[in-house]
């Protein structure tokens, strides 16, 4: 790979505001939600803050596909409609699809989803069409709060390189050893200094 394109989330400046997944909606006319979702992080239940007053805390994590070097999708699926190029990005060939959702079970984010009127899986394409054509994907161009940074984590230049590259960024289930291409900056209280 001469490029890996990827995202970095700054959860300091992510306030929950869903603009991402209304912009994923738009560009590829799916369900909000279904192409990149937003989770509430704090307490035990979903969308309820940890701690205690005035003592709260909970932050928003935007989870998209995080077109892994070695994604489980790919390797589980059965019709091999998924793909990978070049440039890291992680593709579904609709017309190669059969629908058997096994790809939907391999994935540790759950990042696909199975779109019932077309009867195939999607999922986050990085807007790869807009990137070929040298524009950042539709979520990282509409966030409010500029928290979604693009680029090629293999550029040093970067700004998304540069980021990655600081102490306390983490990626998701890293246990997994998948090898996202979706990193995280953690929200101050939580950042390692």
């Amino acid at each position: 790979m001469t490029k890996r394109y990827g995202l970095l989330i700054d959860l300091e400046r992510c306030t929950g505001c869903r603009t991402c997944t209304v912009a994923c909606k738009v560009e590829h006319g799916i369900e909000v939600g279904s192409g990149i979702r937003v989770e509430t992080v704090g307490g035990a239940h979903p969308d309820t803050p940890a701690g205690k007053y005035p003592n709260l805390t909970m932050h928003y994590e935007p989870i998209p596909c995080m077109h892994c070097a070695q994604p489980p999708c790919r390797a589980a699926c059965s019709g091999g409609a998924i793909h990978q190029r070049d440039d890291g990005v992680v593709l579904i060939d609709e017309g190669k699809c059969n629908g058997c959702k096994e790809c939907l079970a391999a994935c540790p984010y759950g990042a696909l989803f199975y779109d019932d009127d077309r009867k195939v899986v999607r999922k986050c394409d990085l807007c790869c069409e807009r990137v070929d054509e040298g524009f950042e994907p539709f979520c990282a161009l509409c966030c409010p709060e500029g928290a979604i940074y693009f680029g090629d984590l293999k550029d040093w230049e970067s700004a998304v390189s540069r980021l990655v590259s600081q102490k306390g960024v983490y990626t998701l289930k890293p246990e997994r050893k998948t090898g996202p291409s979706v990193h995280y900056s953690p929200p101050m209280a939580r950042r390692k200094v």
